[in-house]
């Protein structure tokens, strides 16, 4: 009888992928997600038109049609599989909201949506149509596993289910046939085969999918070059804060619109770069918080933040792909001068740079197109490598296009990322620049981050401080 495997037939995930399946529990799911807002086309847009979108574009992302099937006895990390199941209606749902149809109801659903674990059955992804939103818009919300986010040539569905154009590309068409499912016998052979080839293959997967940090923090030194400022950093445990709490199962989402012409009046007029303001604005937002809940704010207080930010040099700007670095950054709370504040952060991000203080380079993305969605998943699984010791909070910023976007017609008005929280963290901070904007999306736990929306205010107001105390000067001059 010949002997059954799937080598040539399946992908085995890696020790990475796997830890996030191991690592995920009930209060902390292990997704990235996101929120864009449409307007409406003239010609309409429906469930139908979302479904026949997708079904035209899914053999870009042929991961969108697998699954995860485990191997007896644990003793390989699991495979992806073909979904011969794969039902299009399950994965992309619709929603209405009830009239308005506000921001604020539109806010509470994301957050709903983003707090329920993924279907570990199924392919590791869900997309909803949400109908009846005010001022003649509708948004779709997202939701795609770490896990399929394979660090290499992952590309998130929201993706490629936009162009740049009103009129939708041509997609050559896909006759899809599932590959048959491997059985239990040529699961475990193809295991031990790879087992006698590298033995230390389970070992691998166990050790890093359920590693505590201070192994993964012992390794820095040795897997990237230039760290040892770094590793000094992170061997001085984070700043106690009110960031860091008991995590629940439930969310809240909150948004914050800003101009990208503002960030760079700012940069302009006192150097540094655009995400150098960008983390000024987040640690003014910051202090303007814990002062509204009575916390007690010192000259020396700071928040250390995870900071996962692109390296890719000027003489790289003509290739694909996308090198992402992540740097522990001390947040200057305290200072109560913006522009100190500013000064700062360019500062300690300057000599990061220049030092080569990068905590996590693992990750050289080969992406076309629209990267934001994938980028902001990288930033996290970077951010979950690490416990609340080392950081209180993440902020992932990822550039997106400055030109519109359209799905099936619809133009896309705002997009925001939903950035997963990591054990011990209330709060994650995604945003996105697109079209002239610059989109925050906070993702925060219920209880802990009961006031999320004015966190989300308080962004727009350290970043008006830095606008007037940059055009202070000007006015002066003239």
């Amino acid at each position: 009888m010949e002997r059954e495997t799937i080598t040539g037939m399946a992908d085995r995930l890696s020790p990475l992928d796997v830890s996030f399946l191991y690592l995920e529990g009930a209060r902390t799911p292990m997704h990235v997600g996101g929120l864009a807002v449409f307007l409406h086309p003239k010609g309409g847009f429906d469930y139908d038109s979302l479904a026949s979108l997708i079904e035209k574009r899914i053999s870009l992302v042929p991961r969108y049609r697998q699954k995860i099937k485990w191997v007896p006895g644990h003793l390989a990390s699991p495979v992806w599989v073909d979904d011969s199941g794969f039902d299009l209606s399950y994965h992309v749902r619709r929603s209405a909201l009830p009239r308005p149809g506000s921001d604020d109801q539109l806010r509470e659903l994301v957050a709903r949506v983003q707090s329920r674990p993924l279907d570990r059955n199924r392919p590791l992804w869900e997309m909803y149509l949400v109908e009846d939103l005010a001022d003649d818009r509708f948004a779709i919300i997202t939701k795609t596993h770490h896990a399929l986010v394979d660090g290499i040539s992952a590309i998130d569905i929201s993706q490629v289910i936009l162009d740049a154009t009103r009129v939708p590309r041509d997609i050559p068409e896909d006759l899809w046939m599932p590959r048959p499912e491997p059985g239990a016998v040529a699961l475990v052979v193809d295991a031990v085969t790879e087992l006698v080839h590298r033995p230390t293959a389970v070992i691998d997967t166990a050790r890093i999918g359920l590693a505590d940090v201070r192994n993964v923090t012992s390794q820095i030194g040795s897997a990237v070059g230039g760290l040892l400022a770094a590793a000094r950093i992170a061997a001085r445990p984070a700043p106690m804060s009110p960031l860091n709490a008991i995590v629940g199962s439930q969310r809240r989402f909150s948004t914050a619109r800003t101009d990208l012409d503002d960030y760079k009046k700012v940069r302009k007029e006192f150097d540094g770069t655009v995400n150098d303001v960008v983390l000024a604005t987040v640690a003014g937002a910051i202090r303007g918080w814990l002062l509204s809940r009575g916390e007690s704010v010192m000259p020396a207080t700071s928040v250390r933040a995870m900071v996962p930010v692109s390296v890719r040099g000027d003489s790289e700007s003509g290739q694909l792909g996308n090198r992402v670095s992540s740097y522990l950054v001390d947040l200057p709370v305290g200072e109560p001068n913006p522009v100190v504040r500013l000064s700062q952060v360019s500062y300690a991000m300057k000599a990061h740079k220049e030092s080569g203080q990068s905590v996590g380079a693992d990750a050289l993305v080969a992406l076309s197109g629209f990267a934001p969605p994938t980028l902001h998943a990288m930033g996290a699984r970077a951010a979950s490598s690490f416990t609340r010791r080392l950081f209180n909070v993440v902020v992932t910023n990822v550039p997106g296009p400055q030109f519109p976007l359209y799905a099936a017609g619809a133009k896309l008005l705002e997009m925001y990322p939903v950035v997963p929280l990591a054990s011990g963290q209330a709060l994650s901070i995604g945003l996105t620049s697109y079209d002239g904007g610059v989109y925050f999306g906070l993702n925060a736990d219920r209880d802990a981050m009961y006031d999320a929306d004015v966190f989300a205010s308080l962004i727009e107001e350290s970043l008006a401080e830095l606008v007037e105390a940059a055009e202070g000067p000007r006015k002066r001059r003239r």
